[in-house]
């Protein structure tokens, strides 16, 4: 008769290590497990602590961040509307002005006039940038339309300081320059066109600038002067079709005699 034979039963038991490394082994590994643990509990109850005993000035520093930033949202929108009502003003002001200059020098004006020019002069001294600039240069066209040459370079002059970066900057020095040309002020006009040209690259009347300082130093028989002022415009602005070949008909004549 056969011999049976007994099915083996496999353990679902995890098998031990053997070996004395290996039992070190698992010792150190559960260890180590054992500690990360405890650190991340640690860092997690010392976070919550600190939250706890200083939940008040974390809420007051938010707290805080909420107020500057509404703080900051009403100074633009409170300079948005002044610098609408600035514009404004300059409208009314500029309407007045084009309803004056026809007779400016009409008696029945005279009382017009200086309120307008005192006004203006009080708007443009309480604002900087495009509406300072802006407020200026009316004053400064109101005085030339009067032949008011020295008020209307002051003015101008004015309207450069408070226009900073906008593009009336340039153009302000250049009426300035004007101004002080027809008040006989020949070396305060020819060095506002100089600074009128250090805004070459965004200002279209920087070459007839540059021509203008020629024909005052050859006006004051500087002839060396003129020819260096006509040559550093040929040498800026080649491609220019009227003050560069202006300026070699001036430069010809003047080494022709």
């Amino acid at each position: 008769m056969a011999e049976r034979t007994e099915p083996t039963v496999q353990s679902n038991r995890k098998k031990e290590p053997r070996g004395k490394e290996q039992v070190i082994q698992l010792v150190k590994s559960e260890k180590h497990e054992a500690q990360r643990q405890g650190e991340a509990t640690t860092m997690s109850e010392g976070l919550n602590r600190f939250i706890q005993r200083n939940r008040k000035p974390i809420a007051f520093g938010s707290l805080g961040i909420l107020v500057l930033l509404i703080g900051f949202i009403a100074t633009v929108s409170i300079r948005d509307v002044l610098h609408k009502k600035a514009l404004g003003q300059l409208e009314d002001f500029n309407q007045r002005y084009d309803a004056l200059r026809i007779d400016l020098d009409e008696p029945s004006k005279a009382a017009d006039v200086e309120a307008l020019v005192d006004e203006l002069s009080r708007f443009a001294s309480r604002h900087t940038g495009y509406a300072g600039a802006r407020g200026y240069s009316i004053l400064g066209s109101l005085y030339a339309d009067k032949k008011a040459w020295e008020d209307a370079e002051k003015a101008w002059t004015n309207a450069a300081k408070a226009g900073k970066k906008t593009y009336l900057v340039p153009v302000s020095l250049c009426n300035a320059a004007f101004a002080a040309e027809e008040g006989d002020n020949i070396p305060g006009a020819i060095e506002l066109y100089r600074q009128s040209i250090a805004f070459k690259d965004i200002f279209p009347g920087a070459a007839r600038a540059q021509f203008s300082i020629g024909r005052l130093e050859e006006a004051q028989n500087h002839q060396e002067a003129a020819l260096e002022a006509y040559q550093g415009l040929l040498n800026t602005w080649p491609n220019d079709a009227i003050w560069t070949s202006l300026a070699q008909s001036r430069i010809i004549f003047l080494k022709s005699r």
